[in-house]
């Protein structure tokens, strides 16, 4: 008899090594190229690094901190990152927010009238407290101007000094335009001063800090351009030029320094024009309230106590004879 041919005989129950299941297997490459993706974004946007995040992945799903990523983990490991990059573009765009409305509360009085908006407004005190979109109306209302503080806390901004704000932000402004261009910080405090028409020792008036803003800020955006000319200034200008404004910059650009609106500025004629710009603006203001009928002080007359003395004495020549010595006598003393 021939032998039986064929594998040779199993035990029972001991079979062929199946295959393992599809979702068994390693992540594909594709699977991990899309992971990988998102964890790149997240990184982006955090702190954290790659290591950190694919073991928040494993924790997440629940598996174990030395075992790999299978293929039937791929839709909740993608899921889990989406939830995650969506949570850390949520808090960057937050501190975006935060990080504008900082730099906006020392401009001037910001700090107070935000204080007081989001105290009526949200019943908080404190940005942090305040969600992003309330963030978002905040610093879109404060680049606006819509918020301003309460009329019994303000003063006039014609009679104060600068507050303690406001000259940080002038000097912090200083101190930038000095390491762009060079210059000291000093000549460019001078310079402020005597556009500001203040004399030495005394103290700049609020309502220069609009005009010097302007003027600081016109100076370090022109300073790093190369070629910067008349146009190129009055859109480096914070409060744009007025028709009038623009006639008379022009007209002064061609006869002190024979420049075309085309022509390219030196620094020396970008200094002059700006100066130009803010002396005018300044003279503006100044003649606007001595024309405000809240400026204009009576005319002062000594002499009508008197008259409304001599109308009831007219009749009475006594009464008048008193009346004209009275007169003599106060003629004689004013003399």
């Amino acid at each position: 008899m021939q032998p039986l041919s064929g594998p040779p005989a199993r035990p029972p129950g001991e079979g062929l090594n199946a295959p393992p299941a599809a979702g068994e297997l390693p992540l594909s490459t594709r699977q991990r190229t899309v992971l990988e993706q998102l964890i790149t974004q997240l990184c982006s946007l955090t702190r954290q690094q790659g290591a950190e995040v694919w073991a928040g992945i494993k924790h997440d799903l629940g598996v174990k901190s030395g075992s790999p990523l299978l293929s039937r983990h791929f839709p909740a490991a993608e899921q889990n990152l989406n939830q995650r990059l969506e949570a850390a573009t949520q808090n960057h765009a937050t501190r975006q927010v935060l990080a504008q409305l900082t730099g906006l509360l020392n401009q001037g009085n910001n700090r107070q009238a935000v204080s007081d908006f989001i105290r009526q407004q949200f019943g908080q005190t404190a940005l942090s407290q305040l969600t992003p979109e309330q963030l978002k109306t905040v610093l879109t209302m404060l680049r606006q101007g819509e918020l301003s503080i309460p009329q019994p806390q303000q003063r006039p901004a014609t009679d104060r000094p600068l507050l303690p704000a406001e000259h940080s932000t002038l000097n912090q402004m200083v101190t930038r335009l000095a390491a762009a261009t060079g210059e000291s910080g000093k000549q460019i405090w001078q310079s402020m001063l005597e556009l500001s028409g203040v004399k030495r020792g005394d103290l700049i008036p609020a309502k220069q800090f609009p005009h010097l803003t302007t003027w600081l800020t016109a100076r370090q955006t022109l300073s790093q351009q190369s070629a910067p000319t008349l146009h190129s200034l009055q859109a480096a200008l914070k409060q744009p030029l007025e028709p009038e404004e623009q006639r008379s910059l022009t007209e002064y650009a061609r006869q002190a320094w024979q420049v075309q609106p085309q022509s390219v500025l030196t620094a020396a004629q970008v200094q002059d024009l700006l100066n130009q710009i803010v002396l005018r603006r300044v003279e503006r203001e100044r003649d606007r309230e001595l024309n405000d009928p809240r400026y204009v002080q009576p005319i002062f007359s000594p002499f009508a106590p008197v008259l409304d003395l001599l109308r009831p004495a007219t009749g009475r020549p006594g009464l008048l004879f008193i009346a004209l010595f009275v007169i003599l006598l106060l003629f004689w003393l004013l003399v």
